[in-house]
């Protein structure tokens, strides 16, 4: 009800009221119990947190604000207080800046209260000695901007009140929801983007691989929209939010039970929780709610350790009552932080600071009794209790969980915001120069400067700091930089430190904002200094891939084998991929190897070998038809028709080298060449084999007294036999040769492990066109010569012919499945073996005999033993 009528107070005309003339009946409520000021030609208003009000007062009537006794201070806050009078110390030291008005300032603290904020917000808008709201009765006090406040709900309070009169607010904590809420345009962000912070604590878990994610919300007003936005933002990249929860809130004023049995159902949910990393969300001091957490697990808590990382607003404070607490829940924190430069000359303002030298402070001596546990004498009142303040001692001497002799990260954004007033007011005092000496050169009034001129000059102003650190806002207002991650270090004594272990960029390229550094990183004692894992599953491995789970998250899967010809060579693969034809799969489908190329060499055993029986055949052919050339005129030699011998030999001789067209790395010539040359000469070869056999029998069917088939007897029937058999098989690879002719081609499907060279037979077709003709003959030659096998007669060669094709047709026939189910050179060698056990077996067969007789029984090669056997001559 109160902040109603005050806020309705506002909304009228603001005026400036002479003291005799307007009665002012509003009763003058007490002052503040804290406020710290310094008088000036301008000044700053700054509205601290550093005190929490434990009494519940409803305010139907002005009262105190509160006494000493109600307050529970935060002792690393008051540094924030520091931060701003170090600033404005060194603003008024450097005539560069506001060269001729000097800047003071006046803070309040806000007690974390929205009725206190309200207040001290009215005080500073109104005048100093006298309250009287939406009236200024002293002009002297003229206010240019206010700075405040830490957490984004007093932000906001503050906001509602300055927004009505244009006052520039610079806050030093979250904001971005606050603009969102604030009317006009009177707030500026002393912090980047929050968007940039998401993007990094994103970046930051990718780095680390933690895909199973919990989330602990300490602020009630602004958590929705933060795990709308990372849920968003993780499920983009792979990340799975374990559990969402809300930290039990301190409550200093009621309902402390209620606080503690929450929390200690949130303790166990998180101590249960597969999630070993926990991204936190809240106000300044909601790291004072983590460390109730070990309080909360009945001593539980050791048993398991957490990674937890922090937003930019938290920060680490702590209560007097937590002063003998141990800090190990925080040992490992990853913090991140607004980024900042150290400044050497703020610790050597705050070195020697003690209430004794102090000037217009009301907060020290609070602070001070504290933060040392002790007490000033002008405040006992009954017997003593605890010891005497004497107001030398040392700041450095307190633990870093109390006050940090460096400036932290929202005292950072406090001195940089004061900065930025000045500079603003500088540039607006310049600008008004020069155009008010225009005026009065042409004779009008001049105005004087209001507060929401300073707009105009505070966005996109940009200016560097005294650690030479560029500090500049964007046109809406938001702090162009970037954040800092900051590792949180709890030594043994229990002393505390921050060391920076990474940043985010906001000024370089996606790809580069984000750097860490994993070696200076300590992590929570239980991880036993190795980085910390947090998934719902353990990796896959190699040559596995995942299986999302049914009704769980897609970070939670099963990890199943790759199918056959498939791998996977990365951890945790969503699927398998085949290798690319140049390579295969290894034994453990984990990476591809690549093939090795293989065709039928010369360098290889088996290529050597097979070449070393062709030329041995070759050679042992030729030395029969040098034999069969020398002893041309002897009776066996012409028994068995001399040139037919001879080109069946010579076709033998040929066929024999035509396999070592085979042998080597495939070629077009050779591709061209190898069937079609081995199926003439091979057809040759038969056809005179069934020359021969045809020419016995008719030999003998002639004999017969009247036969008629004695005129077919002879040379021209042998060489029409030949030439024939031979034209067909002719034709056909010549049509094979025009239609589809064989190419040199690469197989890699055939062998996993092997890229083959080989020919392709083009025409598959005509291809076994060419080997069933050959087939054809020598069937024919079969029966023929089967026919003739009775026939008496010495030099009758029926039977070796009948022999010599069953050998043939019993190779070829066997070939033929061979061939199809070798792959790669066994088939060439399977080719190459029938030819050369075919071409053996119609050699040895039909010239073994003769060359038996020749070289070794030559008595039986003469005329006598021909006529004995009275044999007709053929």
């Amino acid at each position: 009800m109160v902040v109603f009528v005050l806020l309705k107070l506002f909304l009228l005309p603001h005026k400036v009221c002479k003291a005799r003339v307007v009665q002012c009946r509003i009763r003058n409520p007490h002052p503040p119990l804290q406020q710290y000021h310094q008088s000036g030609d301008l000044f700053v208003g700054g509205v601290a947190s550093l005190s929490f009000n434990i009494n519940p007062v409803e305010f139907k009537e002005y009262s105190q604000l509160a006494v000493f006794e109600d307050l529970i201070v935060v002792p690393k806050n008051y540094q924030h207080i520091l931060a701003l009078a170090f600033a404005v110390k060194e603003i008024n030291e450097n005539p560069q800046i506001l060269p001729n008005s000097s800047l003071g300032f006046h803070i309040f603290d806000s007690y974390f209260n929205a009725r206190w904020t309200y207040d001290v917000t009215m005080r500073l808008i109104s005048s100093q000695d006298q309250f009287v709201p939406n009236y200024k009765c002293d002009t002297q006090n003229n206010l240019i901007a206010v700075i405040g406040g830490l957490d984004s709900d007093i932000s906001l309070h503050i906001a509602t009140i300055l927004g009505t009169y244009k006052v520039p607010q610079l806050t030093y904590g979250s904001a971005p929801v606050m603009k969102d809420n604030s009317p006009g345009y009177s707030i500026y962000q002393m912090a980047p983007n929050e968007r940039l912070q998401y993007v990094g604590i994103t970046a930051l878990l990718l780095h680390f691989k933690w895909t199973w994610v919990g989330i602990l919300l300490m602020d009630d007003n602004n958590g929705e929209r933060v795990v709308q936005t990372l849920s968003s933002m993780f499920s983009q990249h792979g990340i799975c939010i374990a559990l969402i929860e809300r930290s039990p809130r301190s409550d200093f004023v009621g309902g402390l039970r209620d606080m503690m049995n929450q929390g200690a159902k949130t303790c166990v949910k998180i101590m249960e929780s597969k999630a070993n990393v926990f991204v936190s969300f809240g106000q300044s001091y909601s790291v004072n709610d983590v460390r109730w957490l070990p309080k909360l697990s009945q001593g539980f808590w050791e048993t398991k350790g957490k990674v937890w990382i922090l937003s930019a607003q938290m920060e680490l404070v702590s209560m007097v009552y937590q002063r003998t607490w141990d800090a190990d829940i925080i040992h490992g924190v990853l913090s991140f932080t607004v980024h900042s430069n150290d400044l050497p000359e703020f610790q050597k303002f705050i070195k020697n600071y003690n209430p004794s030298n102090t000037k217009g402070d009301g907060f020290v001596q609070d602070f001070w009794q504290h933060a040392f546990n002790c007490i000033f004498q002008d405040q006992v009142l009954d017997d003593l209790e605890g010891d005497i303040c004497t107001g030398e001692e040392k700041l450095e001497s307190l633990p870093g969980t109390f006050f940090e002799m460096r400036m932290t990260s929202h005292s950072y954004s406090i001195y940089s915001a004061v900065y930025a007033v000045a500079h603003a007011v500088h540039a607006m005092h310049s600008l008004q120069s020069k155009h008010r000496t225009m005026m009065k050169r042409m004779g009008l009034n001049v105005r004087g400067q209001e507060e929401w001129q300073l707009h105009d000059f505070l966005r996109g102003i940009a200016f560097n700091d005294s650690a030479g650190n560029k500090v500049s806002l964007n046109e809406n207002g938001e702090l162009e930089a970037g954040y800092d991650i900051m590792n949180w270090v709890i030594s043994s004594n229990q002393s505390f430190h921050r060391v920076k272990v990474g940043k985010m960029d906001a000024k370089t390229t996606p790809e580069c904002a984000f750097t860490i550094k994993e070696k200076d990183i300590t992590w929570p004692s239980w991880f036993n200094q190795a980085q910390p894992i947090s998934v719902c599953c353990e990796s896959c491995h190699h040559g596995y891939s995942k299986k999302v789970k049914e009704g769980e998250p897609f970070c939670c899967y099963d990890c199943i084998p790759c199918p056959e010809g498939k791998i996977s060579d990365q951890k945790d693969s969503n699927d398998c991929y085949e290798c690319t034809d140049e390579n295969y799969p290894s034994k453990n489908q984990d990476f591809c190897i690549p093939k090795y190329i293989t065709f039928l060499s010369y360098e290889e055993p088996l290529g050597l070998s097979l070449a070393l029986f062709a030329v041995s055949f070759s050679l042992i052919t030729a030395l029969v038809l040098g034999t069969f050339i020398k002893h041309h005129n002897t009776p066996i030699v012409k028994a068995n028709n001399r040139s037919l011998s001879y080109t069946l030999l010579v076709s033998l001789l040929l066929c024999f080298l035509c396999s070592l067209l085979f042998i080597g790395q495939p070629e077009m010539v050779t591709c061209l060449l190898r069937q079609t040359a081995f199926g003439i000469i091979f057809s040759v070869a038969i056809s005179c084999v069934l020359a021969k056999t045809i020419t016995v029998v008719l030999a003998f069917m002639a004999t017969k007294p009247g036969s008629r088939i004695r005129k077919w007897v002879g040379k021209r029937l042998a060489i029409s036999i030949v030439f024939s058999c031979s034209l067909v098989q002719g034709g056909i690879c010549a049509l094979w040769l025009a239609m589809s002719p064989p190419f040199p081609d690469v197989d890699m499907h055939s062998v996993i492990e092997e890229v083959i060279l080989e020919c392709n037979e083009g025409s598959l077709i005509l291809f076994y066109c060419v080997l069933g003709y050959m087939g054809f003959l020598a069937i024919v030659s079969f029966i023929v010569a089967f026919l003739a096998r009775t026939l008496p007669d010495s030099f009758n060669e029926a039977k070796f012919i009948t022999f010599s094709m069953l050998v043939f047709c019993s190779v070829w026939l066997s070939f033929v499945p061979t061939y199809l189910s070798t792959k790669g050179k066994s088939m060439v060698a399977v080719e190459i073996f029938s030819i050369l056990s075919s071409c053996a077996g119609l050699f040895s067969l039909i010239f073994a005999p003769k060359c038996y007789i020749i070289w070794l029984r030559p008595e039986l090669n003469n005329r006598e033993g021909l006529i004995r056997a009275k044999a007709p001559r053929v």
